[in-house]
């Protein structure tokens, strides 16, 4: 038998989800909306005025060569966050699993790191990799290696990755420790008796079992790729050097805080906020099959 609440007064229901409507207008519609209509109109350089243009900073945007490298740099910095994140928070939970001696002190030190700031991660990793002070940089050099970050994009690309990386690390860790710890131990047991080794037991049984919880970390963690490493970048590279870490979001701040060319920022906001819905759709409707719940 269905158990439903009923009010008593018609308008309480209303009344309760009236704070989480109001927040997600002020903040997520009031701003898409406005995004969507600056993105038609170009600004004089003194904010007076506007000027009506219609699909023209699109069009600039596609035919500027630096916009489009941008979706090549953001696709290579999205898939190796996302990829070395989850792997290595896997990792890291199945070991903490395992463990049963001083297991409490060991899972909150590795969740520590969730509560830094991703601006202050990317401050501590520019710390460790500065080329004239980083103990790192330094190390590197006693073997021959040339660390600079500020003149090699490739090397920039790895230390921001890392970083950002890093930041999303504890967060997946907890949840798929908690996903591991909900597996029943029997099952594990019973295959454990079968004669069959970890690895197996692990791509058979638990990966499986695990796969929920690794698809909405998926979603998470390619949203936090796209948005929430800013802080990193920003602190770390600004972009540079020669734009090989502007990622779109990074982007669409220095094209319109720094650059103060608001139209083109704002039909970048469009651009971006669709390719997002997009890769929310293609995930839920392709890679969601694969789940087992």
């Amino acid at each position: 038998m269905e158990k439903r609440v009923v009010f008593d007064n018609r308008w309480l229901p209303y009344l309760l989800v009236a704070p989480q409507l109001l927040v997600t207008f002020v903040f997520f519609f009031w701003p898409a909306g406005q995004a969507i209509y600056q993105s038609a109109f170009i600004p004089d350089p003194f904010g007076l005025k506007t000027q009506f243009v219609g699909f023209g900073n699109f069009e600039y945007l596609f035919g500027n060569r630096f916009y489009r490298e941008s979706f090549f740099t953001t696709a290579v910095f999205s898939v190796l966050v996302t990829v070395s994140a989850m792997c290595f928070a896997l990792w890291l939970a199945v070991l903490a699993d395992r463990v049963i001696k001083g297991s409490g002190t060991y899972r909150t030190l590795l969740i520590w790191p969730y509560a830094v700031a991703p601006a202050i991660a990317g401050v501590l990793w520019l710390f460790m990799f500065n080329p004239f002070t980083g103990i790192v940089a330094w190390s590197l050099s006693q073997f021959g290696y040339d660390w600079n970050h500020n003149l090699d994009g490739g090397q920039a690309m790895a230390l921001v990755v890392a970083a950002s990386a890093w930041k999303q690390i504890s967060y997946n860790f907890l949840f798929f420790l908690a996903g591991l710890q909900a597996i029943p131990k029997s099952v594990i047991e019973a295959a454990a008796i079968d004669g069959a080794s970890f690895a197996r037991r692990f791509w058979t049984i638990i990966f499986p079992l695990l796969s929920p919880t690794t698809f909405f970390l998926l979603v998470v963690n390619v949203i936090y790729a796209f948005f929430d490493t800013f802080g990193v970048i920003h602190t770390i590279t600004q972009g540079g050097p020669q734009q090989s870490t502007t990622i779109l979001v990074y982007k669409v701040f220095a094209d319109g805080f720094v650059g103060q060319d608001l139209g083109s920022s704002a039909a970048q906001s469009v651009v971006l906020l669709v390719l997002v819905g997009i890769l929310t759709v293609v995930q839920f409707r392709f890679i969601e099959r694969r789940v087992h719940y």
